[in-house]
Formats: C-alpha cells, structure tokens, sequence
C-alpha cells in the first residue's frame, strides 16, 4: 500500500504545483500544541462544508521546517477557488482553507513567517495539562523511533543538554532543522505562556484563540461553538466528536517527578488564565 501511496502523493503534489495560483490560502491554522487534541479538533472541523482542510494531509509544515519551498509549493495543498466558490454560494458563508501543523506554535521563526505570508490570518491554539502534554509526547516520540531514551525521567534529565542552543542555532540557518528542538522538547514545550506571548505581537489578541483541551474533550460542543464563532462561520449542525492519536504510557509518571513537574509548571499555568478566561481545568 506504501509503495502505491506515494507516487500518488507525488503525482498530486506536482498537479497542485501547476495550479498553485488558482487554489485559496488557509485563513486559520491550528498550531499547537503537541498532543493537546490538535488531530481531534482538526477531523471535527473538517467535517464543516465550509471549512477546507488541506488536499493531501492534515499538517503542511511549511512555516517550521518547510519554509526553503516557493510559496507556491505550500498553496498547493489547498483546495481550488472554484470549488471554495461553489461552497460559499451553496452553503451561504465564506470557505476557509485550514492545516493543523502543531510544530508552527514552539518554532521559534513560524509566527513571523505566518504573519508576514498569510496576513490576517487567525490561529487556535489548543493546550493541556503540561505533564500530561510531556509524558504523552515522551511516549509518542518513543513509538515513532525519535526518541532513544526509553525512561521519561532519563529524557527529562537529557532535555536541558539536547535544547542547548537550538534556538539560536535555529535562527543562524532559518532552513535548517534541529532535531532534538523537535523531538525532545518534553518540559520546554509545555511553556505555552511563552510561545503565546511571542505570538500576540505578531497577530494580536482578537486572532489567536486558545482552547483548554481537557473541555473540549470534555464538552466538544462548546469548544466547537467558540471556533465557529472565531471564524465567524455558519453553523451547520455537528460534527462527530472522536479522539484521534491517543497513546497508553509505558509506565505511569513517578508520583515525586510528576509533583517537581507541576511545581515547574505552575508559573506558566498561571499566566494562562487570560488566554483562557480562567484557570486551567488541571489547575482545579
């Protein structure tokens, strides 16, 4: 099947290439984070008439690790403006064109290429209880083969050592890729308060929204209610609300690591409450 898959992939990415010019641009982005429910509310969405997800796959990564392409090659993924016209007409409201690339929100260069390349454009952001966010990362980059570290605690003792510099390194060559940046960022990409604060100069406050995902796991309906009302898209009735990409620890956190964990955390948890009109639900 993997054989046969990709020289359609391949076939579909040079077709859209030709046409580039003649497909819409995403109007929003999910951007993150990790392994908060962005693959969830990314299948809910899509199932929206009006709300377009990407022709071939669900996250572009363009603005992370993809930015050495035209823009033309990153337009290619998204549907054409004919059949976006024919929707709005059919269903009475704009379509909008949308990825979900959970890399874009901790890539220290993603927002400014967003807000340069796609102007006005909004971003949703989802996040979750950060040491819940860390072991599940740990155990997904472990099953994917990214992570060599079969212990969370040896990954977290590792991650200050791997994260040195990469930032830095990440802004002397804008198209390189920084592996352990991507992979290994267990503690660091549970900051969201930090990675908000780098965005809002970028978008302002009115086009980021932020989604606690334990609610909207919780209470799918409002979460897709507050998103359509962001978009200022039409409701059509809803979705069928799944979970998508969840993974069982190898082993439960330690009850003394997940304790130094969340005493970490809590400055950062803190500054959340403006994002999300209140304090975080794992804060409760």
């Amino acid at each position: 099947m993997r054989t046969m898959k990709r020289p359609v992939l391949s076939i579909s990415r040079l077709a859209g290439r030709f046409t580039s010019s003649a497909r819409v641009l995403p109007s929003f982005l999910i951007v993150g984070a990790q392994r908060c429910g962005t693959t969830s509310l990314y299948r809910a969405l899509a199932q929206h008439p009006l709300l377009l997800k990407p022709v071939l796959h669900k996250g572009v990564h363009y603005f992370d690790v993809g930015y050495d392409r035209p823009m033309a090659w990153y337009q290619a993924h998204f549907p054409l403006r004919a059949g976006a016209a024919l929707l709005a007409h059919r269903y009475g409201g704009r379509a909008h064109a949308f990825e979900s690339s959970p890399y874009y929100l901790f890539h220290p260069l993603a927002g400014e290429r967003i807000a340069a390349d796609l102007p006005g454009v909004k971003l949703i952001v989802l996040v979750r209880d950060p040491v819940a966010r860390a072991s599940s990362a740990h155990a997904h980059e472990l099953a994917r083969g990214f992570e060599s570290e079969s212990h969370f605690e040896s990954a977290l003792e590792l991650e200050a050592e791997r994260l040195a510099g990469a930032e830095e390194s990440l802004r002397v060559s804008p198209f390189a890729e920084h592996h352990s940046h991507r992979h290994h960022a267990y503690v660091a990409r549970g900051r969201y308060a930090d990675q908000l604060d780098r965005l809002e100069p970028l978008f302002g406050r009115d086009r980021l929204l932020v989604l606690d995902s334990h609610r909207f796991f919780a209470e799918p309906e409002t979460a897709y209610d507050r998103v359509l009302e962001f978009l200022t898209v039409p409701h059509l009735g809803y979705p069928a609300f799944e979970r998508h990409n969840g993974r069982p620890l190898p082993r439960p956190v330690p009850r003394v690591l997940e304790q130094a964990l969340r005493d970490h955390f809590e400055p950062y948890d803190a500054r959340l409450t403006r994002w999300l009109g209140g304090e975080p639900s794992w804060r409760r």
